[in-house]
């Protein structure tokens, strides 16, 4: 009994990182922060420029997130799915690799999105 709820542990803490990039992909990409701020929403110093830049950033970070977001649900599934009924060690350190693969595209937002704005906007943030 104790294997199966560690299981069901794992696949929980292991649907986080892509279940918040569809949620706040989808947040940003049809509905942007209307306000530049610190708090939430993408943020660099090169899309807090302007009003124009945070809009595009956030959209194209929150585009990003739903496609890469799509395929990191349905891997994390299989893959937790192939772990049922395996002990806690092997649950637990599968887990953990997972996780570290989910970081990749979760990550990856950010250089995508700086390569974007630069192709988009000028130094000043001025468009292109």
């Amino acid at each position: 009994m104790g294997n199966f709820f560690f299981w069901l542990f794992t696949l929980a803490y292991s649907l986080l990182i892509p279940g918040s990039m569809l949620l706040l992909g989808r947040s940003f990409a049809n509905n942007p922060p209307g306000e530049i701020n610190g708090g939430y929403g993408y943020r660099t110093a090169r899309s807090m420029r302007n009003r124009e830049t945070w809009a595009f950033a956030q959209r194209y970070s929150g585009r990003f997130w739903v496609r890469a977001g799509q395929p990191v649900l349905t891997v994390s599934l299989v893959w937790m799915a192939l772990l049922f009924g395996r002990g806690i060690a092997t649950v637990g350190y599968s887990g953990m690799i997972l996780t570290g693969l989910q970081l990749v595209p979760f990550l990856a937002v950010i250089p995508a999105t700086e390569r974007a704005l630069k192709r988009e906007f000028d130094d000043f943030g001025e468009k292109r």
